[in-house]
């Protein structure tokens, strides 16, 4: 498909706060799309812990022990319950991260990204709601697995499309895209997590299936202004160009950039695993201030994360905006390098906490600082690559490399579950001090591609850019 019939009709979705109105409709999708997700993700571990995987429940769940040996298979014995949760965690995070391949295919080549993103959210819907139903867990882990994968590469991809090529604004639209992404999963943890406080898992979920029915309407709404981009036999016979020398370059580029990608997630990702299960065990999470005492939820830990994207993003585009008026703003490579080291520097925070305390619980204060750190991170990588991929694939198979991009998070996730399996027989300490390590070992890898991948990106994004 040209790259004309995917760019939207600017004049007749006009600007709204400097940016095409179509993003206050994806943001807003998105938002509930994430509030459903985390919501749900925040649930899983303690949901398995306290309920799913005691005897009394396990035994009533549809395929139950198939799943089981299925997955020891691939992880080795399971010798605690933990062990177990993180194998199911790490395998339905990993498949939600695969199915965009899949959901990019078909939106490319057959089905357009708007109908695809439709039936994702009544699929991500339908499977929330079967998790208040444990006998059918993995049944419901199937559906949001499917639904993602027509959701989440889809509406991605449509938020560049929404702006011309060499439009600058592409950048800070993915940052504020980000905030909405963030922003729901803020809501969703905190209403979530306050569900699975009170073990009322029905109806944590219920909520998180309410969510993804909203954002699915929101994102009905916005057909109007976002183009049609449904693929025909015409279209995709007579209107791809083939790919050039650039075109392969930039493929094979961004496949590079999937390797390091994975061991970003793989890390990452305990926020939602092991770290969930640590902040219930070992964190005090009384809060004294003055008269005022309460208890944190596990969710409310989790959405700090969230709470700091909210916070962080506008100084940290501030800051590069400063960078970039001196000429001396990182390139995305650089940024996604950096990205890296701080992740590994807030494992390294967490490891000091719980050496310093020692048998005695973690005072709740460690888990600011390290989401405070862990947060930076993520906004000098997730979003940047977003943004990188979003320029920088070639315009026939856009959606498909967004996904790219996204199923780094497939092995990356379910090398979470393996890692996160230590957790439980390992010092605390020490698990702490291999997720750090794991988290540095990229960063000088993917500094060192900086300069080769600069010139190739440069040079596409012209090209793209000097097309009528």
């Amino acid at each position: 498909m040209s790259e004309a019939a995917i760019a939207p009709d600017v004049s007749r979705s006009g600007d709204l706060f400097g940016h095409p109105r179509g993003l206050t409709y994806l943001f807003g999708s998105e938002m509930w799309e994430r509030f459903s997700y985390y919501g749900m993700r925040m649930l899983l571990p303690l949901f398995c812990l306290q309920y799913l995987l005691l005897p009394a429940h396990y035994g009533t769940v549809v395929g139950g022990e198939t799943m089981r040996h299925a997955l020891e298979a691939l992880n080795g014995r399971f010798v605690t319950p933990q062990q177990f949760q993180s194998a199911i965690y790490g395998a339905y995070t990993a498949l939600v991260y695969a199915s965009p391949l899949i959901g990019g295919i078909l939106a490319d080549r057959w089905f357009g990204r708007r109908y695809t993103v439709v039936v994702g959210g009544i699929l991500m819907s339908i499977g929330h709601f079967m998790m208040a139903f444990e006998n059918y867990f993995y049944f419901a882990l199937l559906f949001l697995i499917v639904g993602n994968g027509g959701f989440k590469p889809n509406i991605s991809i449509q938020v560049g499309g929404l702006y011309e090529p060499g439009d600058h604004r592409i950048d800070r639209a993915y940052s504020v895209f980000y905030v909405g992404i963030n922003l729901g999963a803020l809501i969703g943890q905190l209403v979530c997590g306050a569900f699975g406080d009170a073990q009322l898992w029905a109806y944590g979920f219920g909520a998180a299936g309410v969510g993804m029915l909203i954002g699915t309407m929101i994102y009905l709404r916005a057909l109007r202004i976002l183009p049609d981009d449904r693929p025909t036999r015409a279209a995709t016979a007579n209107h791809r160009p083939p790919f050039n020398r650039e075109d392969w370059f930039a493929f094979a580029i961004l496949w590079l950039l999937f390797i390091p990608g994975c061991l970003f997630w793989a890390t990452y990702e305990q926020s939602g695993n092991t770290i969930v299960v640590w902040s219930v065990e070992k964190v005090n999470r009384l809060v004294s201030l003055g008269p005022l005492n309460f208890t944190l939820s596990a969710g409310a830990i989790q959405a700090l994360n969230a709470a700091f994207i909210l916070g962080f993003t506008p100084l940290v585009i501030w800051f590069w905006k400063k960078q970039e008026a001196r000429g001396r703003e990182p390139s995305a490579v650089v940024k996604m390098a950096l990205g890296f080291l701080l992740l590994s520097l807030s494992y390294l925070i967490l490891a000091l906490a719980q050496m310093m305390a020692g048998a005695q619980p973690v005072h709740w204060l460690w888990t600011v600082v390290f989401f405070a750190v862990f947060t930076l991170g993520e906004l000098y990588f997730s979003p940047v690559g977003l943004s990188l991929y979003a320029k920088a694939a070639p315009p026939q198979v856009a959606a498909l490399m967004m996904a790219v991009f996204l199923a780094t998070s497939f092995p990356g996730n379910f090398l979470a579950g393996w890692l996160g399996k230590f957790y439980s027989v390992m010092p605390t300490t020490h698990f702490f001090l291999m997720i750090a390590a794991i988290a540095a070992a990229p960063a000088p890898v993917i500094w060192a591609f900086n300069r080769p991948l600069k010139k190739i990106m440069q040079s596409h994004e012209n090209r793209r850019a000097a097309r009528p």
